[in-house]
């Protein structure tokens, strides 16, 4: 998880891109931790608000934060599958079959000079659908060569 942490500092200045659109429900309780504050403008960032939930913390504690949020994930048996720079996207198995996801975005105000005590947000939304890949076809059986 120290990956996840360190790829989410990494890129708190890089400009934020959720990987899918979304107003669909998130199925995963967020737990409401004493450095984060429920942002619903999400940093004044319209597009995403209408698409994401936001809590705001500072830069020094978002790694923490991460952390935090991370391991609450797993115990509701989420997976971090995947993401990159600062976005983690998170699995779980649906009993019936296929796969429910979601993301957590970290993001700054690009317009700010970086620093501990400078904000940050973090950003949950849904990604729609069932986030399973499909199993790859079997491979065709390969002719013998006549001899």
């Amino acid at each position: 998880m120290r990956i996840v942490m360190m790829a989410a500092l990494a890129a708190l200045l890089a400009a934020p891109a959720m990987a899918q659109t979304s107003l669909a429900p998130l199925q995963v309780d967020i737990p409401e931790l004493p450095t984060a504050v429920a942002d619903p403008t999400c940093g004044g960032k319209v597009g995403l608000a209408q698409q994401a939930m936001c809590v705001m913390t500072t830069q020094g504690a978002i790694g923490g934060l991460v952390d935090t949020y991370s391991e609450a994930f797993r115990l509701q048996n989420w997976l971090a599958a995947g993401g990159e720079n600062n976005r983690v996207v998170y699995v779980r198995r649906r009993p019936d079959g296929g796969c429910d996801g979601f993301q957590m975005l970290a993001f700054a105000d690009e317009s700010r000079v970086p620093g501990p005590a400078e904000p940050a947000w973090l950003a949950f939304a849904a990604i729609p659908g069932n986030v399973c890949a499909a199993q790859p076809a079997a491979p065709a059986a390969t002719p013998v060569p006549a001899q």
